[in-house]
């Protein structure tokens, strides 16, 4: 089992057309993801990859019941793809694209609480589940089936992680990318309760970051869980007041700091890596401890 995503998804990509979309397509489609379809306003009847494209998302879902959306579509029409999808009915709306104004994002998601949709991202790197593909832009050669789960909001932390993971013998059930803007559609602690009833997860792993308070929400509900958490927080140098990376990895005064994050884990009795290649042993002693 998994999260989110499996063999069975159907995934339609929004924007496939272009520079970005066409190449992470045809990389989704070698890891094994079903693409049904693709989405380009005035070129429906297209076809890439042998896949077909459509002029929207209503047709593309009505064609072949797809259920999962992954948005390649620019900044400027990234939150109208997202809300698109969204009253078509799409369950799940992987938002790849960066640089979306704040706004607009904000705009989107209010629009889609009115529909049974979930956003991840936007500013994300997707999602993968290893032995079923992939939505999004993550390296899927680095993936090991395991029982692992798996949570960041770096993308590049991702790879870096899974990769030690898998080199240290932990399989992945399933790893999330949630995005690493100041406001995104589903949080850690969304994900945390998604593996924590998930039957095919042992213990989490969480990589955090400076900036907001969604790591602290998430130590809060993690120490309520069954299943065991290994913690990062990365930027733990980082000045206070200027933007490092993500537009959401910023501290404010006090608010957002590394050592804050750290201690709200260390409170809920949460091991907390000093480095990522911390991260395997630790997983393997609270999985030892169980």
């Amino acid at each position: 089992m998994s999260i989110l995503f499996d063999k069975d998804s159907r995934v339609i990509v929004q924007g496939m057309t272009g520079a970005e979309g066409s190449f992470h397509t045809a990389r989704m489609i070698e890891s094994g993801t079903r693409v049904v379809a693709g989405v380009t306003p005035g070129k429906g009847g297209q076809t890439f990859n042998g896949v077909p494209v459509f002029d929207t998302v209503a047709q593309a879902k009505a064609a072949t019941g797809a259920n999962v959306s992954c948005v390649f579509v620019p900044p400027a029409g990234a939150a109208d793809a997202i809300m698109e999808s969204a009253e078509a009915g799409i369950p799940l709306v992987v938002a790849i694209t960066e640089m979306v104004p704040v706004l607009d994002t904000a705009r989107a998601l209010l629009y889609t609480k009115e529909y049974p949709t979930r956003v991840l991202g936007p500013n994300g790197p997707g999602l993968a589940t290893p032995g079923a593909g992939k939505v999004g832009i993550m390296p899927y050669h680095i993936f090991k089936e395991g029982r692992v789960g798996f949570i960041s909001r770096s993308g590049t932390l991702t790879y870096e992680v899974v990769a030690l993971l898998t080199e240290a013998g932990l399989g992945q059930s399933s790893c999330i990318g949630i995005g690493g803007d100041p406001i995104i559609g589903t949080s850690f602690t969304d994900v945390l309760r998604l593996f924590e009833a998930d039957p095919d997860t042992d213990a989490v792993v969480l990589c955090g970051e400076i900036g907001g308070s969604d790591e602290e929400d998430a130590a809060a509900y993690a120490a309520t869980m069954k299943k065991p958490v290994v913690g990062f927080i990365s930027g733990r140098t980082a000045p206070p007041g200027k933007r490092m990376g993500h537009a959401g990895a910023i501290v404010s005064g006090t608010s957002g700091s590394a050592q804050g994050k750290v201690e709200a884990f260390q409170r809920a009795n949460i091991p907390v890596a000093d480095t990522i290649f911390d991260i395997p042993d630790l997983v393997k002693q609270v999985l030892a401890a169980r």
